[in-house]
C-alpha cells in the first residue's frame, strides 16, 4: 500500500446492490494525485461520457486525496466529479467536512456510484460491506434533517452525504450537502437524485501511513502559521463578504443580469453593515485555522445563516435586492432545499430581465423586488408554473425562449457567471470562456491577473500567467488544499512538491507538478471532446461583446478571440483549441484519445 493512499477505489453498482474493488497504481497517482485529478482518470477509465448525467449509467465519484486525514490545515476535503447536467460536459466540485476523513478511512481513495436504485434509497458503505436500503419516507426532507435521521439510525460514527429535495425533483444546479457544507456547482445533486439516491452514510477505520511523519508536522506547523498570516487577515476577520463593497466601488458588481456594472444593494448588503447589526458566530472548516465563516442572523431561534459574496451577489444586486433579510432568507432556503446559490440567483435575474423585455409573461417577476425573489423560489423547487422553467437554469431556459434570450443567458456552457464584471476584466473573462467546468472562478484565479499592482505588458504575458494560475488550482484541487491559502506560499509548487515527499514519499520537482497540472487540465479537456465539445462553446454571452454598462464598454471580440488564440496555443494545443495527437501521447492520454478516432463526431479534430 502506497504511503497517503489506500491504492484502490470502490465501484458501487446501486441497481444490484452490489461492489466491486479496483486497484490504483502508483504510476496512477503519480500522474493524477487526487481529487479533481483523479476524479477525471476515473470518468475517462470508466468512459463517462458515452452517458448523459441524468441516466443511471453515468457514474459519480467521491474522491479523497493523499492530504487527507493529515495534519495539513485545510486538507479535510473531497471532490465530487462527473457529467454536469447543465453543461453535459466534466463537472468537479469541492466541499470540506468530515465526511473526507471518514470517507476515507473506509479504505478507499475514491468511491464511484453508478446505475439507479429501484426506489429513493440510502447507500452505506462500512467495513462490513455496502448497502442499498429504501428510504422512501425520507423523501422531501432537508439535507439537515436527512443526515440527522440517518445517523439516529445508524449511529453517530457515521458522515452522511445528501441531497435535498432539490436533487429528488432534478433541478439541474442541485447541491450534495454535508455538515452544511456543499459541492455546490454543477448539479452533482440532481445527479445522485437520478440515481434514487436521498444519502451515502460512511463508515471506516482504516487510516493511512505517512512516509515522513515527522517532516509532516513540521510542514503543517509552518503552514498553520502562514494560515494565520495577513495573506488570510480578510477571509479571517471579514469572510468573503468583504468583496461586496470594493467591487461595488471598482465598477466590478454585477447587478440586475449584468446590465450594470455597480449597484445601491452593495451598501446594504456589505460586510460593514451586516457584521454590526446580524453576525452571529465565525466558524472554521474541519481541519482549518483560518475561520472564513461567518454567519449572520435571521430569526433569533434559529442558527446563523453562512453568507458568502457568491451567494449574496447572486440573490441579492444581481437581481436587484437589496433587503439583507431577504438574501438571508434565500441563502437558507437554498441550503435547507439543496441549491447552488449562484445558479440559482442568476436564473432569477435572468427570468427578471426576460419579463422586462417582454420575453416571458410574469409581470410579478420584477427586479428589486423582494417577493418576487422568494415566490420565484418557492415555485423553482416545486416546479410549478414559471419554476418548471426556472429549475432548467439559464441555458436551456434561454433555448426555450429563444435566440435573443440566449444572448443575455448569463452562462458559460450552461453554467451561470460568478459575480465579476469581465468587460472590466480580460484575463478573468479569457479564463471563464475556455474553462472546461463552465463560468468557473475557482478552477483559475485569473482575475488576479487582473488585480495585479503589476499588470502583464502584453497579452502573451497575460495569458502566461493566467495558464499558471490555472495549472496552480489543478494541483490544489487534487491534493486538496482551500484556495485561500493561494497567497501565503512564497513558492507553491515547491511547498506542494514538499507536502507530497512528506505524504507519499515520492518526489516531485516544480516542473514536474506543473506537468501533473497539464495532464489534468488536458484530460478534462479530452473528457469534453469526448461528449461533443466544439469551438465555439468557449465564449461568453453576447451581450459582454455588444452592451456596456455606466461602468464598463464591451469587450473587445477582436482582442478576446486574440488572447484565446494565444491561450491554446500556450497550452500546447491548435488554434482552435483541439488537442494534437502528440500532446496526448506525450502526456499519456493516447489511450483514451485513440478511443475519439473511434467516435465519428470527434476523430478529425484531435489528430495534427
Amino acid at each position: 500500500m502506497p504511503f497517503g493512499y489506500h491504492g484502490r477505489w470502490l465501484e458501487v453498482d446501486l441497481q444490484t446492490a452490489s461492489a466491486q474493488e479496483h486497484e490504483l497504481s502508483k504510476e496512477v497517482l503519480c500522474q493524477y494525485i487526487g481529487g479533481v485529478g483523479l476524479g477525471v482518470w476515473l470518468m475517462l477509465q470508466l468512459e463517462a461520457w458515452r452517458w448523459a448525467a441524468l441516466e443511471p449509467e453515468a457514474p459519480l465519484a467521491l474522491v479523497f486525496s493523499p492530504l487527507v486525514s493529515s495534519p495539513l490545515t485545510t486538507s479535510a476535503k473531497f471532490a465530487v466529479v462527473g457529467r454536469s447536467p447543465l453543461t453535459n460536459r466534466i463537472n468537479d466540485s469541492l466541499a470540506s467536512s468530515t465526511f473526507a476523513l471518514v470517507g476515507k478511512q473506509t479504505g478507499y481513495d475514491a468511491l464511484v456510484l453508478r446505475g439507479a436504485a429501484r426506489e429513493l434509497s440510502l447507500v452505506v458503505v462500512e467495513p462490513q460491506g455496502v448497502q442499498v436500503i429504501p428510504v422512501p419516507e425520507l423523501a422531501g426532507c432537508s439535507c439537515e434533517q436527512t443526515q440527522a435521521e440517518v445517523r439516529r439510525r445508524l449511529g453517530p460514527e457515521f458522515a452522511v452525504l445528501a441531497v435535498g429535495p432539490a436533487g429528488e425533483r432534478g433541478i439541474a444546479f442541485a447541491t450534495l450537502s454535508h455538515q452544511g457544507r456543499h459541492a455546490g456547482r454543477g448539479g452533482s445533486g440532481a445527479v445522485l437524485g437520478a440515481k434514487g439516491v436521498k444519502a451515502l452514510a460512511v463508515r471506516g477505520q482504516q487510516r493511512v501511513r505517512w512516509a515522513r511523519p515527522k517532516v509532516l508536522t513540521q510542514l503543517a506547523r509552518k503552514l498553520a502559521q502562514l494560515a494565520q498570516g495577513p495573506q488570510t487577515a480578510k477571509y479571517r476577520q471579514l469572510g468573503t463578504l468583504a468583496n461586496m463593497a470594493v467591487f461595488n466601488r471598482l465598477g466590478l458588481l454585477p447587478a440586475e443580469n449584468f446590465q450594470k456594472g455597480s449597484s445601491p444593494a452593495a451598501t446594504a448588503l456589505s460586510v460593514e453593515q451586516l457584521q454590526p447589526q446580524t453576525l452571529q458566530v465565525r466558524e472554521s472548516c474541519q481541519v482549518c485555522n483560518i475561520g472564513c465563516d461567518h454567519r449572520y442572523t435571521l430569526q433569533e431561534d434559529q442558527p446563523g445563516v453562512r453568507l458568502e459574496y457568491e451567494s449574496a451577489y447572486a440573490l441579492g444586486p444581481l437581481c436587484g435586492i437589496s433587503d439583507p433579510q431577504t438574501v438571508l432568507w434565500a441563502a437558507r432556503f437554498c441550503d435547507h432545499w439543496g441549491l447552488d446559490t449562484i445558479s440559482t440567483g442568476a436564473t432569477v435575474a435572468f427570468a427578471m430581465e426576460c419579463v422586462q423585455r417582454g420575453w416571458l409573461k410574469e409581470p410579478w417577476l420584477q427586479f428589486g423586488r423582494p417577493e418576487a425573489l422568494r415566490r420565484a423560489l418557492e415555485l423553482m423547487v416545486r416546479r410549478q408554473g414559471v419554476g418548471e422553467l426556472l429549475a432548467l437554469g439559464t441555458r436551456a431556459m434561454a433555448e426555450q425562449l429563444g435566440p435573443e434570450a440566449l444572448a443575455i443567458a448569463p452562462q458559460v456552457k450552461g453554467l451561470e457567471l460568478p459575480g465579476y464584471e469581465l468587460r472590466r476584466l480580460p484575463a478573468a473573462a479569457l479564463a471563464m470562456a475556455v474553462a472546461t467546468r463552465g463560468a468557473d472562478h475557482n478552477r483559475t484565479s485569473a482575475y488576479e491577473v487582473d488585480f495585479s499592482p503589476q499588470p502583464p505588458e502584453n497579452d502573451n504575458e497575460l495569458v502566461q500567467r493566467l495558464i499558471w494560475h490555472e495549472d496552480r488550482a489543478a494541483v490544489m484541487d487534487s491534493l486538496i488544499l482551500c484556495k485561500f491559502l493561494r497567497g501565503v506560499f512564497e513558492d507553491f509548487f515547491a511547498s506542494a512538491s514538499e507536502m507530497l515527499w512528506a505524504t507519499t514519499g515520492w518526489h516531485f520537482t516544480a516542473g514536474g507538478l506543473h506537468q501533473v497540472a497539464r495532464r489534468i487540465i488536458t484530460a478534462r479537456k479530452l473528457f469534453n471532446i469526448l461528449c461533443g465539445w466544439q469551438p465555439q462553446e468557449d465564449t461568453l454571452p453576447e451581450r459582454f461583446f455588444t452592451q456596456g454598462t455606466s461602468t464598463a464598454g464591451p469587450l473587445s471580440r477582436q482582442r478576446f478571440e486574440r488572447l484565446k488564440r494565444l491561450y491554446y496555443l500556450q497550452r500546447g494545443w491548435t488554434p482552435e483549441g483541439w488537442i494534437p495527437w502528440q500532446q496526448l501521447e506525450h502526456l499519456g492520454l493516447a489511450q483514451f484519445g485513440l478511443l475519439c478516432t473511434q467516435e465519428a463526431e470527434t476523430s478529425e479534430p484531435l489528430g495534427s
